[in-house]
């Protein structure tokens, strides 16, 4: 008996009948030239500045009828009417005034503002308006384009574009609370551009422009489209946003490293409480002036700002545990924060 012949695979597939012509294999298109790509980006832009142009708007204020002094940017956050600006912008004015790109001038009303955020809202009496859409800080990216609009130095409907530098910044408001996420941004702004929308290339705005750092180039900053879409729902619904408050001045200040190990603490600063006021929920409850809070519903707690930050997020009237150092002992006691602006 003959042994079989083994036939290599690679023959088999030769002699193999064939099945008619082969698809051409898919090549790579062929890189844009740098004039294209020059192009794409300037469609992007003209496409963002034609969209949501007619949605921004000169904030014109004064201190008594009749005079505007000062000038600042805004938005239409909705159609019937309601505009987005910088605290900063309004606050004190006597009279506020909305120009659109059309010409038109509108005399606004202040809704409510936020000095801690440097937001403010107010609105003109018109319905039909072009809005901006409010976009998601978690979508950015540092290196993203952004595009700038407002009214700097008085020149309405002026354009800049530049990138995100870089993302979670944090910047003081003028009440001295840290405004935490800020975005940093190179599209040049000058005085005017305040209250302005940061616009990502589909035109949605993911920050309010608020300030920039003098003497410098190319360092703007904006609050991002998330705290102001929370500032907005609170200015709507109150007025003003709403606050816990638990009556105390604190500073930071580091803890003695015995403390630290004898009692497991995460972190080896405290919040002096350099002052409470005896009728705050802190003095209700027993917190002594000098005494070091190192926590705050389970959390730990090292500096001023953690309060705030807290404090910014917690529902007021809702109680939580406070944990503090009095002397060697460890301590805990239970608080019921009440509204900043109506603490009597």
């Amino acid at each position: 008996m003959r042994p079989k012949t083994l036939v290599p695979l690679s023959a088999i597939a030769d002699s193999a009948p064939d099945s008619g012509p082969r698809p051409p294999s898919p090549t790579a298109p062929p890189p844009l030239s740098d004039s294209e790509l020059l192009d794409a980006y300037s469609r992007a832009v003209i496409g963002v500045v034609e969209a949501v142009g007619p949605a921004v708007v000169s904030i014109g204020v004064g201190r008594r009828e009749g005079a505007l002094e000062g000038a600042g940017s805004g938005f239409v956050i909705a159609p019937d009417g309601y505009l987005l600006t910088n605290s900063h912008v309004v606050q004190g004015a006597g009279q506020i005034e909305a120009t659109f790109t059309d010409g038109s001038r509108w005399p606004a009303a202040l809704i409510g503002l936020d000095p801690a955020t440097d937001l403010a809202v107010v609105r003109v009496q018109a319905a039909g308006l072009p809005c901006a859409e409010l976009g998601e800080f978690s979508s950015l990216r540092a290196g993203q384009l952004v595009i700038a609009m407002g009214n700097p130095l008085g020149f309405q409907s002026t354009v800049s574009t530049g990138v995100v530098s870089a993302l979670g910044r944090a910047l003081r408001s003028q009440e001295g609370r840290l405004i935490e996420n800020i975005i940093q941004h190179t599209a040049p702004l000058n005085p005017g551009n305040s209250g302005g929308p940061l616009l990502d290339s589909r035109g949605k705005v993911i920050g309010v422009n608020t300030a920039i750092i003098a003497m410098a180039q190319g360092i703007g900053f904006a609050v991002p489209a998330d705290t102001a879409r929370w500032v907005v729902s609170q200015l709507l619904s109150y007025g003003r946003v709403r606050r816990a408050f638990l009556g105390i001045a604190g500073r930071s200040r580091p803890l003695d490293r015995r403390l630290v190990r004898f009692h497991n603490l995460e972190r080896d600063q405290a919040v002096e409480a350099v002052e409470v006021e005896k009728r705050g929920p802190a003095g209700q409850a027993g917190l002594r002036s000098g005494e070091q809070i190192v926590g705050i519903a389970g959390q730990p707690v090292s500096s001023v700002d953690d309060l705030h930050r807290f404090l910014g997020e917690w529902p007021v009237g809702q109680p939580f545990r406070l944990t503090f150092l009095r002397g060697r002992e460890q301590l805990e006691v239970e608080l019921v924060p009440v509204e900043a602006d109506f603490f009597p």
